[in-house]
């Protein structure tokens, strides 16, 4: 990714991160979190990935609040991002939150009984 790029997601994703904190009040969009943005080489559209911590279930609602609140959100980001054309903001839900804690719960859950000092040293002869 090109450095104007990387600035510009980084960016968008503060501004976003802030209008959804402090001046949107749709119920929906309270307590999400932007995890990254994403330009595309022209800068004309922008993945936009959110997500609820560990509330999967609110993904269709968090969805309808931002596909409603899209506009308002790309005008902002217009006006405070100088660019010739404000991207279209695009917004996915983002899954690996939950996917990592389901991870950390399996490996948590795993009994794994601890090996011995005489097993070491076994292991460390047969690869001889």
């Amino acid at each position: 990714m090109s450095l104007k790029r990387e600035r510009m997601s980084e960016r968008i994703h503060q501004i976003l991160s802030q209008l959804l904190l402090r001046e949107i009040a749709d119920p929906r969009l309270q307590d999400i979190t932007i995890t990254e943005v994403s330009l595309d080489p022209e800068l004309m559209f922008a993945k936009v990935y959110v997500s609820a911590m560990g509330d999967e279930k609110r993904e269709r609602e968090v969805m309808q609040g931002l596909r409603r609140a899209r506009g308002y959100l790309r005008r902002e980001v217009g006006k405070r991002v100088r660019l010739r054309n404000t991207p279209e903001l695009h917004f996915h839900w983002d899954s690996t939150l939950v996917q990592a804690d389901r991870i950390n719960a399996i490996i948590a859950s795993l009994d794994i009984p601890a090996e011995s000092a005489n097993d070491d040293s076994n292991a460390d002869d047969r690869t001889r």
